[in-house]
């Protein structure tokens, strides 16, 4: 056995990619576990790394952990390991902050032109072999309002001014002159009423859970569209169904949603202006390979005693920028 610390890899059933990983190996005792078997490997764990960023199970097993130091998550989002016992405690939390920023910055995009250019009536029109004339909307000039002002929302930012979007922002702090956002203003939903694109992009945070409902669908213009990266819990559901049925919002983009995963026979599931998809937006090829190989820079900065990248504010549930 390796007498190093003993490293715990918490996975979703997918082994973690071993060529990134054997600089972990090398100097540690790893074990790789799912959510079952979390609660028999805590003990004697030095380091977890929660690669399976999606469970749930750590809370309920954490008073298992007898000498963990530093909590690494595989996600950028970091609210399913952050309960009242491992905020108060002096584990280390660490995320894979940046990594799935472009990429989901891209989904974004590819959802706003989905809009614009209505590619699910092409689909359908072409499915019936229906050849008809239409117009689509322009992108260029169309005002979009980022909700969240972390890595991912800049990297949005940036690609939408790059098409020629005009880019404001909603976050904790009022600023002026930002280079990603130009303006960042505190109040959303004073916000709201000129924006032709709103994208959450938030962390899930007592502030931001039900940040959208019915009082924020209402005060969005009647022809805007909402694109949810964030988390579905940042949402009142029902209320965003309510809006669209209603014609108060005129569609919605969906990778998160709440609950998750959707059930069968949700409302949401069938609203021609709705588009959904499983928590995808930011999982390119390779993306287990690259969480791993993040893991492992962050392992050698622990081992060799450099300051560990990317610590969360375990208070605030993310990393400040």
């Amino acid at each position: 056995m390796n007498a190093g610390p003993v490293v715990t890899v918490l996975c979703d059933g997918v082994e973690p990619d071993a060529e990134h990983l054997r600089p972990v190996v090398e100097q540690a005792d790893v074990r790789c576990v799912d959510g079952a078997g979390l609660a028999d490997a805590l003990p004697g764990t030095d380091i977890l790394f929660v690669s399976d960023f999606r469970s749930t199970a750590l809370p309920g097993v954490w008073h298992r952990a007898d000498r963990i130091r530093w909590v690494h998550v595989g996600a950028t989002g970091v609210d399913a390991v952050m309960f009242d016992e491992l905020i108060d405690s002096e584990v280390v939390v660490t995320n894979t902050r940046g990594l799935f920023d472009q990429p989901i910055a891209e989904y974004v995009l590819a959802q706003i032109l989905n809009f614009a250019k209505d590619v699910p009536e092409s689909l359908r029109l072409q499915q019936r072999h229906e050849w008809r004339h239409r117009e689509s909307e322009r992108i260029t000039g169309a005002t979009v309002l980022v909700v969240g002002t972390g890595s991912i929302g800049r990297a949005i930012a940036r690609l939408l001014r790059a098409v020629g979007m005009r880019v404001r922002a909603v976050g904790r702090t009022a600023r002026v002159g930002d280079p990603d956002f130009g303006v960042v203003a505190t109040d959303l939903h004073a916000e709201l009423p000129a924006a032709d694109y709103v994208v959450c992009v938030t962390p899930l945070t007592p502030q931001t859970r039900h940040l959208f409902d019915a009082g924020a669908f209402a005060a969005m213009k009647p022809h805007a569209r909402f694109v949810n990266v964030g988390r579905g819990e940042s949402v009142v559901t029902d209320d965003l169904v309510a809006a669209l049925r209603g014609g108060a919002l005129a569609g919605a983009a969906l990778d998160v949603v709440d609950p998750e995963p959707l059930p069968v026979g949700h409302p949401l599931w069938d609203l021609p202006n709705v588009v959904v998809t499983p928590h995808n937006s930011g999982d390119f090829v390779g993306w287990r390979a690259e969480i791993v190989a993040a893991f492992a820079d962050n392992f050698q900065r622990w081992a060799s005693g450099r300051p560990l990248s990317n610590v969360v504010d375990k208070k605030l549930g993310y990393v400040p920028s």
